[in-house]
């Protein structure tokens, strides 16, 4: 196999903003929040203009940790993720020949980024197509799949990761980014974490990424045996709103 590996960074495909867009669309979310960065300018400049020196501040201070939460909300979901998940990909050092499972794909931004490293393996995205993203949907995981060129080694199944509709042992690594704490129970996530396990093969791994309950995913992991099991920041790349919303990786590797 070459050693020439892809750069998961730079991506060619179209992977939306992450987010909940269930209630109100990606287009409603845009126009609230340039109306609060607006009105917090405003009152910025009325009250400098008028000599209301404290307010000036007390509201610039706002404006500018306003943009701060935004800002590192955007990179986060358009590049940060795919820098990150670069370095943690690469770092699994992969054969080339494994059988991935990405579970809530969405888009496909991870899922593409693990097939690109698999050109004899395969990669399976799972998605229940909810607005947890926008412009979800299996059309546009596979548009991007053939995007970037690797169409010929993805899947795209719809599905609850509380029930996955696979046999036990049939994937070498379970990935999943900011997904998990989208089952609205605590024992719904729990069975998400068990069936991640039990699909894995004796020496498959598990990287979950996720804003929380990821201590909790650690220690059912544990619960069930799993060895290394981990769990750390991603750092600022992957801040979803300033260092308020850090993502937290937990890793893990099934007993041989």
């Amino acid at each position: 196999m070459s050693d020439i590996r892809p750069d998961l960074r730079r991506p060619l495909g179209d992977y939306g903003i992450d987010g909940d867009f269930r209630v109100i669309p990606p287009r409603g979310h845009a126009v609230i929040l340039a109306l609060i960065g607006i009105a917090l300018v405003t009152l910025t400049i009325r009250n400098a203009v008028t000599g209301a020196v404290t307010a000036a501040v007390v509201f610039g201070s706002f404006a500018l940790a306003f943009a701060l939460f935004v800002g590192s909300y955007l990179r986060a979901s358009r590049v940060g993720k795919f820098e990150v998940w670069a370095r943690v990909l690469g770092g699994l050092r992969l054969r080339g020949d494994e059988h991935v499972l990405d579970l809530g794909c969405g888009r496909g931004a991870l899922l593409v980024s693990a097939a690109k490293l698999l050109p004899h393996g395969r990669a399976v995205g799972l998605d229940l197509w909810r607005a947890d993203q926008s412009g979800n949907s299996p059309d546009a995981t596979r548009r991007n799949a053939e995007l970037e060129g690797v169409a010929d080694r993805v899947d795209v199944e719809t599905g609850d990761m509380r029930r996955l509709p696979f046999v036990d042992a049939s994937f070498d690594l379970v990935i999943s980014n900011l997904a998990v704490h989208n089952v609205p129970s605590r024992e719904g996530r729990q069975a998400a974490i068990d069936e991640a396990v039990r699909v894995l093969r004796p020496g498959g791994r598990l990287a979950i990424a996720d804003l929380l309950h990821t201590n909790r995913y650690r220690a059912r992991l544990e619960e069930l045996g799993m060895t290394d099991v981990e769990r750390r920041s991603l750092g600022w790349r992957m801040w979803l709103g300033a260092p308020f919303f850090p993502t937290r990786l937990v890793t893990a590797t099934k007993p041989i």
